[in-house]
């Protein structure tokens, strides 16, 4: 299992926020994210922004997840397919906010 190496947590918040910044990049990332033989990336992707499209998550988090779900392979109809999904559980607006931010990273 390869690790995932990310460094946005020291980078954003490193000297405010140390433990939280290390937990970000080497627990989240890290370890949770790792685990692809578990769970592989792209289904990770998927729960991740559904997960923060139904909490109302719709800000620079939702847009970074959007752009590595991309990168893990969902594609620009699986997207779609996925927010129309979501928007019945999850409520309307808030899949027309995460719409918006998906036709940004997949045009």
């Amino acid at each position: 299992m390869e690790k995932i190496k990310v460094t946005a947590g020291r980078d954003a918040l490193g000297t405010f926020a140390p433990k939280f910044a290390q937990l970000n990049d080497d627990v989240l990332f890290g370890e949770v994210w790792s685990r692809t033989d578990k769970l592989p990336l792209k289904i990770r992707s998927i729960v991740t922004v559904t997960a923060l499209m139904s909490s109302g998550i719709l800000d620079s988090s939702l847009k970074f997840h959007l752009a590595e779900a991309k990168k893990n392979g969902v594609s620009k109809e699986e997207i779609a397919e996925i927010i129309t999904h979501a928007a019945f559980y999850a409520g309307w607006p808030k899949a027309w906010a995460a719409f918006n931010m998906a036709k940004e990273i997949w045009n």
